[in-house]
């Protein structure tokens, strides 16, 4: 793997990519692999990144990230679409 992360540094070094570019492409895959294994869950990923998980939305907000397109597609219904449920409240 270090011979792989060293080649494509020299890569990037002989193609004049500036340094900043290089470390935000570097950040944005590696969030972006993360957030793919945990399917778009984002307190998941920032516990295996080992950030917060407001940090790891701030940085997906900066890095242009559309974390909707991780996610399966299955979500809770609105509560318009949900069965009625008939909850007790306390009698005070």
């Amino acid at each position: 793997m270090k011979d792989q992360l060293e080649a494509l540094i020299m890569q990037m070094y002989k193609s004049n990519i500036l340094y900043s570019e290089a470390v935000r492409e570097f950040k944005k895959k590696f969030i972006l692999t993360v957030l793919q294994e945990n399917k778009g869950n984002q307190c998941r990923a920032a516990r295996e990144l080992g950030m917060h998980r407001n940090t790891l939305s701030r940085t997906i907000d900066e890095l242009k990230i559309d974390v909707r397109q991780l996610r399966d597609g299955i979500k809770r219904p609105p509560r318009s679409a949900r069965p009625f449920s008939y909850e007790k409240k306390a009698v005070r």
